[in-house]
């Protein structure tokens, strides 16, 4: 712990502790095994995105309108999780909760337009077992939902415990932490979006 006191006062409240600071490191190599996963899964899709059997393409399934509100909610749930970290640069516990909470509104509306799609293919009868190209279609997209969902209870869990103990370089890291895995996020559905969507509804 002595270490700790040593630590320039000057640098962000998440890398005041050495813990703080090799749970960061830790969690940059966590991300690596996530890449990893994601990239395996839009190679499949790659793949197998043109074995639609006599299931409907994508262009006949995918609607724009749909696609970009829920790009638009992601996107911008990215720029408000920015704004909960320059809050909490500045020390405004009150400011992180509040743009935290938004974060997770924009990511449940998120969720929810998800979950409308995948209804919505399934009552026009497409399913995982349509076709090589819809069981690989909701497997990448199901992986980035629940991740998405496990990013908003763990989010929520952070949020509970930030108002019980307030700004600390313990929950400063852990907050910074969650940030990087939403923006983590946020990247992958830039790709799930040019990849899958736009060029499925122009093929």
């Amino acid at each position: 712990m002595a270490h700790d006191h040593n630590v320039n006062p000057n640098a962000p409240l998440e890398y005041q502790s050495e813990v703080g600071r090799l749970n960061i490191t830790g969690f940059w190599t966590f991300l690596g095994a996530e890449i990893a996963l994601f990239s395996t899964l839009f190679a499949s899709y790659f793949a197998l995105q043109s074995r639609v059997g006599d299931g409907p393409t994508s262009t006949e399934m995918f609607e724009a309108g749909l696609v970009m509100i829920m790009t638009m909610l992601l996107l911008t749930s990215s720029f408000t999780c920015g704004i909960a970290i320059h809050e909490m640069r500045a020390n405004n516990v009150k400011g992180v909760i509040i743009w935290m909470i938004i974060t997770l509104i924009l990511g449940a509306g998120f969720i929810g337009y998800e979950l409308y799609e995948f209804v919505h293919y399934v009552h026009e009868g497409v399913t995982l077992s349509t076709s090589a190209h819809w069981s690989i279609f909701f497997i990448l997209l199901g992986t980035h939902g629940l991740h998405v969902s496990i990013g908003i209870g763990w989010i929520i869990l952070l949020l509970i415990q930030l108002a019980r103990r307030g700004l600390t370089p313990k929950t400063a890291s852990k907050v910074f932490i969650s940030s990087l895995y939403w923006h983590f996020l946020d990247v992958v559905w830039i790709f799930i979006f040019t990849c899958v969507y736009l060029m499925g509804m122009v093929s």
